[in-house]
């Protein structure tokens, strides 16, 4: 990031863009392996959608919201590199690097059980179509508001909450998720939330 710092257009954009792609990075990046299901693909498509958003700043007008616009570039690049990649090899659970993310916890069962609604979760995820995967990841990985989605996925905010919808009624029906509702007595509404 210090690089991009030395070519500067207006100083303040410039500097306002480095903050926020030093302080985007990992969510970015876990989107992207979200999304691709490939940890050395979302480093490479978060780096050339990292590069392609510092050249286009200038296009940027002042006030303009950047988070989702950067998300919208990452998600851009995710999807090139999807179609790019669909000729190549498919994707499935076997080309799954993502690593399970488990939160510090009090003992060694629970860091067990954590790991396993990890996996679980991450796998319902991969089996949603791209269409659906991808505001979902939006949503409830990277935290933002169906508005910032729709801008992010270049679709209307009805459309973005139709798919999302979907995405929720087929995490639902996924075993896996079905299982962990069942396993914490929660509605698997919450699980899936």
């Amino acid at each position: 990031m210090r690089a991009m710092g030395r070519h500067r257009h207006d100083g303040q954009g410039d500097d306002a863009l480095a903050r926020l792609l030093e302080e985007r990075y990992t969510t970015s990046f876990r989107t992207a392996c979200l999304i691709l299901r490939n940890r050395a693909d979302a480093e490479d498509a978060v780096e050339e959608a990292f590069l392609r958003a510092w050249r286009l700043r200038a296009a940027l007008g002042s006030g303009a919201n950047l988070t989702p616009w950067l998300y919208r570039v990452v998600v851009n690049s995710c999807c090139s590199k999807l179609r790019r990649e669909v000729s190549h090899h498919p994707r499935g659970a076997d080309d799954r690097t993502v690593e399970v993310h488990v939160p510090t916890v009090e003992s060694p069962d629970a860091a067990v059980w954590h790991a396993g609604v990890s996996r679980d979760v991450l796998g319902a995820l991969d089996d949603l179509p791209v269409h659906l995967r991808v505001p979902a990841v939006l949503r409830y990985y990277g935290g933002l508001g169906e508005h910032d989605v729709a801008i992010a996925i270049g679709r209307r905010p009805g459309t973005v909450k139709a798919r999302l919808h979907e995405a929720r009624r087929r995490l639902a029906a996924h075993a896996g998720i079905r299982a962990l509702a069942l396993d914490t007595n929660r509605p698997i509404e919450e699980a899936v939330r």
